[in-house]
């Protein structure tokens, strides 16, 4: 069931933004009526600095741009903001849908779906959780920044333009085993798209996967490769990220981070969530 045919008080209105140029043209985002449930961003990990000020700026960018409401911030571990507290602290009346868990991951990871959904079932209020921010073009999108902002690709200023990049062949690094590897394909065949030069993917948990890819693209002729993390940056895998390049002489991305990308995502889960939710 789609968002627009939902009654106005159930679910946001779609609006369309002021033209803007570059990438942004066109983007919609999604105006959440009074008393819509929470939206609540689900961080992997205990609060810390680093993961405190990712989730923030992308709760302050669902926001600003997208749903006109406050997002909460719940981590997964620790007992420092985290997402069971700011559950417990929710209001609503009873069977009144209270809140909507957005993980704050590019993909599927059992241990944090297992840990979202316990908090989740356990909440006192009403709460459903959404699907994962990816895999989605949008992510695609986001790491082709990264790799920007490193010099290691050409920005890709105009939608849906050929790009060369920097680099000859990249590898889209993942948190998680050979499953998440699979998933991440995805992102990695629309980023080789984007980039016009082979892609392969790799789990940062695996130090052979990473030889592996890169061997891939040294067979495919790349002469130099860099490390795209494919993660945000709360992840412990994130500091697997430097030393993963390293060991394989390639250079290295940082997380994706605040990318404005991510918040667009969240809204659009909250939507997919919530629509489904009022459908049940």
């Amino acid at each position: 069931m789609s968002p627009e045919s939902q009654a106005p008080e159930a679910l946001p209105s779609r609006r369309r933004r002021a033209p803007r140029g570059g990438r942004h043209r066109g983007d919609e985002s999604f105006l959440l009526p009074p008393n819509s449930p929470t939206l609540v961003l689900a961080v992997p990990g205990p609060a810390r600095h680093a993961a405190t000020v990712i989730a923030a700026e992308l709760a302050r960018l669902v926001e600003i741009e997208h749903t006109g409401q406050p997002a909460r911030v719940g981590h997964l571990e620790g007992d420092e903001a985290s997402l069971t507290a700011v559950l417990a602290g929710l209001r609503a009346e009873e069977d009144e849908l209270a809140a909507v868990v957005v993980p704050l991951s590019t993909g599927p990871d059992p241990r944090m779906d297992a840990a979202l959904h316990a908090a989740v079932s356990a909440a006192p209020v009403h709460a459903v959780a959404a699907e994962p921010l990816g895999p989605h073009p949008l992510i695609a999108e986001a790491l082709h920044d990264r790799l920007a902002d490193a010099g290691l690709a050409r920005a890709d200023r105009i939608r849906l333009m050929t790009m060369v990049t920097a680099a000859s062949g990249v590898i889209v690094a993942t948190p998680g085993d050979a499953t998440a590897v699979r998933q991440a394909e995805v992102t990695g065949v629309l980023l080789a798209s984007r980039l016009a030069a082979p892609v392969f993917t790799a789990s940062l948990n695996d130090e052979s996967s990473v030889k592996a890819a890169t061997e891939q693209l040294r067979a495919a002729g790349a002469a130099s490769i860099a490390l795209a993390p494919h993660l945000i940056g709360p992840e412990p895998e994130a500091a697997l990220a430097a030393p993963a390049a390293a060991s394989v002489g390639a250079a290295a991305s940082t997380p994706l981070g605040a990318h404005p990308a991510l918040a667009r995502l969240a809204a659009l889960r909250y939507v997919e969530a919530l629509s489904l939710a009022l459908a049940d």
